[in-house]
């Protein structure tokens, strides 16, 4: 194998794939990013046995070849160069691979070109097109409430399904919605959006992906159109100009039912607390100060139903309080959620005033915005054991 290439062509590429495969651990064949040239192009493929990257970029090939070369160190070197043309070349005996730039000489040990296995192909058919930064949007807005404990299984994943069909609408419909949503246990969120492509593109019990899959997936992701296929219980997603293909498994779990505690906010005797967005954020992060391990939250009081009372108090660090003004209808007197929980969920969101419907002391709350349409966001508030101590509730 030997191949003329430029850094700037192939740089962004090594980079993707080096994310995906592991640095120090793991069998050396994992660790491998695998360099194949051939029809005017060099290839780059790399997988964690779950995912897999392949690129394909311009090249100059003056002998078709493959060389394994350990994927870390190659990524490194190559990133450090400069810009300009470099020279791959694999030795005679296929254990050496040598990169030069100019004056520089490298050489790298190669794996057993027999380690290579083949990588599974794009399918053919059922691609649809989907644009890079509204799902990089959607993501950003559910992936912080997908578990980070990979022995949460189902809750561990990102939920990608069908929205229920509305009485009398039929499955030919064309406003058919596409629900998107993370859940940790103590947050959820959900997006809803209306799509045909993707609608048909998901399968009827939905799809599950993992968040470390999903992690890889946002990386992966650029502003513009790409394709996305489903086939052999694999998500597929292709660069629009076809040089670069990503899959991951879709997980076999099922999801819990988050229909059960979105049916409480629209149940009967709620409060509903409307409040500027930036005016609360700016708050509870000044009572986080106060906050402690064992008295992580900020309490909102309702004395009446224009003014919310915030306080906070940390044994041996002391105590906070604010009002804002709000609009307030409910019995509610009382609640606390945990400060940096509530901070991250505001972070979320765009909408100058937000709506909080609270369906009591230790029920779900769920969070939504006018300027974010489709967006809601669900923290369980803590439990008030006693004055100075807190436990988390959970979603149920």
């Amino acid at each position: 194998m030997k191949i003329r290439c430029f850094k700037d062509d192939i740089i962004d590429g090594l980079q993707k794939a080096a994310g995906i495969i592991p640095s120090k651990t793991g069998a050396a064949y994992l660790r491998t990013i695998w360099i194949k040239a051939d029809d005017a192009a060099v290839t780059i493929y790399a997988t964690d046995t779950s995912l897999e990257f392949t690129g394909k970029y311009p090249a100059e090939v003056l002998a078709p070849g493959l060389a394994g070369v350990q994927g870390k160190a190659f990524v490194d070197l190559v990133r450090k160069l400069p810009a300009g043309p470099l020279q791959l070349s694999l030795d005679s005996e296929g254990k050496t691979l040598s990169i030069e730039q100019g004056s520089r000489r490298y050489k790298l040990p190669t794996n057993d070109a027999q380690w290579f296995q083949n990588y599974t192909p794009y399918p053919a058919e059922g691609s649809v097109p989907w644009a890079g930064d509204f799902l990089q949007e959607l993501l950003d807005r559910v992936a912080f409430c997908i578990s980070d404990e990979d022995s949460m299984e189902a809750i561990a994943c990102l939920s990608l399904k069908k929205a229920p069909l509305k009485p009398g609408q039929s499955a030919e419909d064309p406003e058919l919605v596409v629900e998107i949503c993370g859940l940790n246990g103590h947050q959820f969120a959900m997006i809803r959006f209306r799509n045909d492509e993707i609608h048909s593109l998901i399968p009827d019990e939905g799809l599950l992906l993992h968040r470390k899959y999903v992690q890889e997936l946002r990386k992966w992701l650029a502003a513009d159109a790409f394709e996305l296929a489903i086939e052999d219980r694999r998500l597929f997603c292709q660069s629009g100009d076809g040089s670069e293909t990503f899959s991951m498994p879709i997980a076999s779990y099922q999801y819990p039912d988050y229909y059960n505690f979105l049916a409480r906010l629209a149940g009967e005797n709620t409060s509903r607390l409307t409040v500027n967005r930036q005016d609360l954020a700016e708050s509870l992060d000044r009572l986080s100060i106060f906050n402690t391990e064992t008295n992580r939250c900020a309490f909102f009081h309702f004395a009446d139903k224009g003014t919310l009372t915030l306080t906070a108090q940390g044994q041996d660090i002391g105590s906070a309080t604010e009002q804002l003004d709000v609009t307030y209808q409910g019995d509610l007197k009382k609640i606390a959620f945990p400060t940096k929980g509530l901070l991250e969920v505001l972070a979320h969101f765009t909408s100058k005033e937000l709506a909080f419907v609270l369906t009591g002391a230790e029920g779900p709350c769920g969070v939504t915005g006018v300027d974010d349409p489709e967006y809601t966001v669900i923290i369980m508030p803590m439990k008030i054991v006693e004055e100075t101590y807190y436990s988390e509730e959970e979603v149920r």
